[in-house]
Formats: structure tokens, sequence, C-alpha cells
């Protein structure tokens, strides 16, 4: 299974890891680490995109506008400030394949612009004009599921059968998209984990990942270092590592192609390790 990200082609014929990079001042886990004096420092940013890029990452996600529990928005030329220039300088000086996390048409129309080679969005391009942007950018999509929004999803998700009706949704979307010319060959999927869903909602989705999508639709994961970690092991951020890895590795059997992590290296190793039990032969 390969899938053509710009001027590169992914190869998700084992899985493979996602490093997340966020630009923003406020996400649950890395906001402000690029951050000096208030201002976005890009020698940050690099350094760490390469550092990613050397542990294992085939993808770096920059995401420019934080969707944790309770996340308020922010306007559309902060996104793109945050955003365009980092992407830009990633594209320009490392070859990687370069996601760009978004629901903002421009976002997607200008990140395209300067390489970046995959939208990653947790709206399923749902946001006015999102569907014509990303068309038009001719790069991959991944559409992700979300009950309500950021700043209010986490207040009482409800659902009657939670694999069921995100299975629905992503088909939906899929149609959508194939309806504005955006065809499955350039489409993955994300159940959304954490987003608009109990541990429990999780936990479901999470064994029936399989079948939330069709066999030739990808699956993305992100389930690094999140709340229901913390909630099940009592851990907290910084401590969540071995439950990221655990998930991650229960992700991949299950039939996850990406891995969205923070852990890039640690990953790595893990999914390695997996590829190595499955192809032995005593």
């Amino acid at each position: 299974m390969k899938i053509t990200c710009g001027k590169h082609t992914l190869n998700l014929s084992s899985p493979v890891v996602m490093g997340i990079l966020n630009t923003t001042p406020d996400s649950f886990s890395d906001g402000g680490s690029y951050y000096q004096a208030g201002m976005l420092d890009l020698s940050l940013v690099l350094c760490r995109a390469e550092q990613m890029l050397d542990e294992g990452a085939a993808i770096i996600d920059v995401g420019g506008e934080s969707t944790r529990p309770g996340a308020a928005p922010i306007s559309e030329q902060e996104e793109l400030d945050r955003v365009l220039p980092v992407v830009d300088a990633i594209c320009t000086r490392l070859d990687v394949v370069v996601s760009v996390d978004t629901s903002t048409p421009t976002v997607m129309r200008e990140a395209a612009k300067v390489g970046a080679g995959l939208i990653n969005d947790v709206r399923a391009l749902e946001r006015e004009g999102a569907l014509a942007a990303a068309a038009q950018t001719d790069l991959p999509v991944c559409l992700m599921h979300m009950q309500g929004q950021p700043n209010s999803m986490q207040t009482s998700p409800n659902y009657r059968d939670v694999v069921t009706e995100v299975a629905h949704y992503l088909a939906d979307r899929i149609e959508a998209c194939c309806a504005v010319g955006i065809n499955r060959e350039r489409l993955l999927l994300d159940p959304g984990f954490g987003f608009g869903k109990t541990d429990a909602h999780n936990l479901a989705l999470l064994g029936a990942l399989s079948q939330l999508g069709p066999a030739d639709v990808p699956i993305l994961a992100g389930l690094s270092r999140k709340s229901m970690i913390g909630r099940l092991l009592q851990r907290e951020v910084e401590d969540r590592l071995p439950g990221s890895l655990a998930l991650a590795m229960l992700a991949a059997q299950r039939g996850a192609k990406i891995l969205r992590v923070h852990d890039v290296a640690e990953t790595v190793d893990v999914l390695r390790l997996q590829q190595v039990v499955e192809g032995f032969k005593a």
C-alpha cells in the first residue's frame, strides 16, 4: 500500500510513525516548546524536526491550532503565521513528508504551496470551503471523527454504538470527498481517540480498528500521551510513555498504518520489533 504525498511516496506496507510538532503555545503535551520570549523560534522547530527524522519518522505533522479538550479557536491569520514558516522551513531543509494539521481552507492551500504533502483534518473537511480547498491541493487527506468541537467535546460524549457510528461517519466523509474529486487513493481515516469519546468509547474503537473503514483506506491512530492513559494508569503526561507504546503496538496489530506520536524513537523501536517477531520463522 502506497500513497503519493506531493513529491514523496509513502510506503504503508508496514506501519510508519508520524511525529507530532505543535507550533502552539497551549497544546496539552508539548505546547510552548518552541517559543523563546513569546515568539516561535524556527531554529528550535527545525532542530526537533531533524531529530524526529533521524529517529525514523516518516511524516512530521505540523499543527498551529490546539485541539485539546477545552481549546479555544484562533484566527485564520494566527494559524497561518504559526504554520507556514514552519512547513516552508522543514520542506526546504529536510527530505520528509510534512503533514499540516488544520481544518482551515486557506491554511491547506498555502501549506501545499510551500511543500506540505498531507492534510490532517480533525474536522474531516467539514469546515466551510475545506472540501474544495483540499481537492484543489491534490494532496492526500486524513479524515478524523470528532463528536462536537474541541471546546466542548469532552463534556458528555454519547453514542448508541460508537463503532457503528464512527464507521458510518467516516464512510459518509469518504463519499463527500469522492464527490468533489478526492478519490479513495488520497484518503486516510482516523477514529479520533479522545475527541468526543469516553475511555470506554476509545477502547471499543481500538478493539474494532480494522472495522472502521474499507481495507484499501489506511487507518491513522493517535493515542500518544492521551488522557485515557492517565486515567487508566494514574499517570501524568510526562509519565505516559509506556502506556503510549503499548497502545501504539496494539493499534498496529489491529491494522493501523500510521501512528501519530510524540515519542518517535521509542515508537519506531516498538514497530521494528513487531515486524521482526511477525516475520520470524523458526
